[in-house]
């Protein structure tokens, strides 16, 4: 195993390890004593889950969450510099990618240093892959916003961007307004317009269904209440 910072997958839930993570992520965790990492009480538990006999507290975790201090991310790579190596762990899916991490990448990458990103489950890839909308053009764009006419807004001009350039758009909200949100594309959208709705991307609650606009009123929408859902539009 060469000297790195490796990025390392989290399932997207309650699903075993073995159906969303290579064995080979696990060979590497072992190998790593410093993790920079979301929230370090999720990180202590997955790590656990990993591998129950894992000696915790020889570990040294480093905080990159939203309260961390982004100074000291530089910091955190001087076991790296000295020549071990390093894993970047954040809640859930892949460290970077719509998750915390792309800033202490960036530092790596300034310096110089090995960047290794391992296989696993990534919601948003896997939303596009089960959606039938475009995959060879798509973007992410988080959290839209909370005002209802700002939220409004910003829909119909990621609407305008699917239909016209042809690009899937995705974005997410929290939880427990998700239903909220269905009903707002649902009244701010053009009829023929396409939803994919992706819940529970690897879990049992898993559920992912695409139709347009018109034949979403007609469907009734599960409790995802509780669920992590991402939600596409497109052409």
């Amino acid at each position: 195993m060469k000297t790195a910072l490796y990025l390392i997958p989290v399932e997207l839930g309650d699903t075993p390890q073995e159906r969303v993570l290579p064995a080979y992520n696990r060979d590497v965790i072992l190998n790593i004593r410093h993790f920079i990492v979301e929230e370090v009480r999720s990180a202590r538990r997955f790590l656990k889950r990993v591998d129950r006999n894992i000696d915790i507290d020889a570990l040294t975790f480093y905080p990159m969450g939203k309260h961390a201090d982004a100074a000291l991310f530089a910091q955190y790579l001087k076991p790296l510099e000295a020549g071990e190596s390093v894993g970047v762990i954040s809640e859930a899916g892949c460290p970077a990618v719509a998750d915390p991490g792309a800033d202490v990448v960036a530092i790596a990458q300034r310096r110089g240093l090995t960047v290794v990103p391992l296989v696993g489950p990534s919601s948003m890839l896997m939303a596009v892959m089960a959606s039938g909308l475009n995959g060879q053009s798509f973007a992410f764009n988080g959290y839209l916003p909370i005002d209802p006419a700002d939220r409004v807004k910003r829909l119909k001009q990621l609407e305008t961007r699917a239909v016209q350039e042809h690009q899937t758009q995705l974005f997410i909200e929290t939880p427990y307004r998700n239903a909220k949100l269905f009903d707002t594309l649902c009244q701010a959208l053009h009829p023929q317009t396409r939803i994919c709705i992706a819940a529970g991307i690897t879990t049992e609650a898993e559920w992912i269904h695409t139709h347009t606009v018109a034949e979403w009123k007609r469907h009734a929408l599960p409790d995802l209440s509780k669920i992590p859902a991402i939600f596409l539009i497109g052409k």
